[in-house]
């Protein structure tokens, strides 16, 4: 079967399916299947571009009072229950309904062929004051500044209160108040290295955790990180958990040398001269011509060890202890040769070009190994935390 067939046979399946598709949601098929709210939303989209459609009109006039008794029913049952949150049900159907009104008051067509009896303006706003003030009382019930899981309940309790009713009651305090009591948290500590003979500083490696820390401030909703003196400023002095990150053991510009002799020859004879023949003439004479090539290679190690320690400020108790080591190998090579260059390769006369290269300062090389160390701190802690 040839690319044009195939593209064809796949157009026609296509626009088949759309077919089908279509003919599985139109407003007469929402109607039959009981699903009047989507029949009267679908029947208000076809009339308002085609306002005479008969089938549209037919499944409107259908619909709508069923939409609305099925509502109107919901907020009875929910009204007349022992359901804690009863009335969010309630609110959630007045709602629907106000948004059922006003597609059909947008919709001139649909005005003549349904009832609208208006919006449901004060029985929304009623319903939403007895749903916020069960919300409200039962995030109170819940706040507890000595159990973070009951404040956390609180806080989401107070966070419906605020997105059905902004600025009810003093929701907005409540709600700092109980996310402060369900955050945990925590003191990062970045003790100053003990070996000073080295002349490198940690301030590095310090300011990084710190400005990590300072973009994630809350890795999870519910933890908070802070440095001693974050902390104290804002009179935080019994925090849930310490985080400790020291240097273990490290060590910064370990020198070795390494030096190595060998012959290389030329891969072709080359031209090392020229002989005068008996008869005057001049010929050039070839020959296989060797090189003493000698390599150096300096290589300065750096690394160490990390201790991460997570602990509980309560108890003492250690969370979390985790050792992550961290390296970064610095190399010089160049090369120096005795003889004909022309038995030297390009990578080798590439070599004879360099010469020994000044060992980075101790501090470059003690951020350079760190670099590691950190993206395994940080990570490590990302995922610790996002449990919480």
């Amino acid at each position: 079967m040839s690319l044009t067939n195939n593209v064809t046979r796949y157009v026609l399946l296509l626009a088949v399916f759309s077919l089908l598709l279509s003919a599985c949601n139109t407003p007469k098929k929402a109607l039959n299947r009981g699903e009047y709210e989507r029949a009267v939303r679908m029947s208000v989209d076809k009339l308002r571009s085609s306002p005479g459609n008969r089938s549209a009109r037919e499944v409107l006039v259908k619909a709508w009072p069923l939409a609305i008794d099925l509502h109107e029913n919901r907020i009875a049952m929910y009204e007349n229950s022992n359901e804690r949150f009863r009335f969010e049900q309630v609110v959630e159907s007045y709602e629907q309904l106000n948004s059922l009104t006003e597609r059909v008051q947008r919709c001139p067509a649909c005005l003549d062929l349904v009832d609208v009896r208006g919006f449901y303006i004060d029985e929304l706003n009623e319903s939403k004051e007895k749903a916020a003030e069960v919300r409200y009382e039962a995030g109170i019930a819940s706040l507890d500044p000595n159990n973070r899981e009951r404040s956390r309940e609180a806080y989401e309790h107070f966070m419906v209160v605020e997105r059905m009713m902004p600025d009810y009651r003093d929701t907005r305090e409540r709600m700092n108040e109980a996310l402060s009591y369900a955050t945990l948290h925590v003191i990062v500590n970045v003790p100053p290295l003990q070996q000073r003979s080295l002349s490198v500083s940690h301030e590095f490696f310090h300011h990084k955790v710190v400005e990590y820390l300072q973009n994630h401030r809350r890795m999870s909703e519910y933890v908070q990180f802070y440095y001693p003196d974050e902390a104290q400023a804002e009179g935080i002095t019994q925090p849930d958990q310490q985080v400790y990150l020291t240097f273990d053991e490290f060590m910064v510009g370990q020198t070795r040398m390494e030096s190595s002799t060998e012959t290389v020859s030329s891969t072709d004879s080359v031209k090392v001269g020229e002989v005068t023949l008996e008869n005057g003439d001049k010929m050039d004479v070839y020959n296989i011509v060797q090189a003493r090539l000698t390599k150096h290679r300096k290589t300065v190690v750096s690394n160490g060890i990390m201790d991460m320690r997570i602990q509980d400020a309560w108890s003492g108790r250690v969370i979390l202890q985790e050792k992550i080591p961290g390296e970064f190998v610095w190399v010089s090579e160049w090369a120096n040769f005795n003889g004909d260059e022309r038995a030297l390769n390009e990578d080798q006369l590439r070599l004879t070009k360099f010469r020994e290269a000044p060992t980075p300062p101790n501090q470059d090389l003690f951020v350079a190994f760190t670099g590691p160390i950190y993206d395994q701190v940080t990570d490590r802690l990302r995922r610790f935390y996002s449990g919480y």
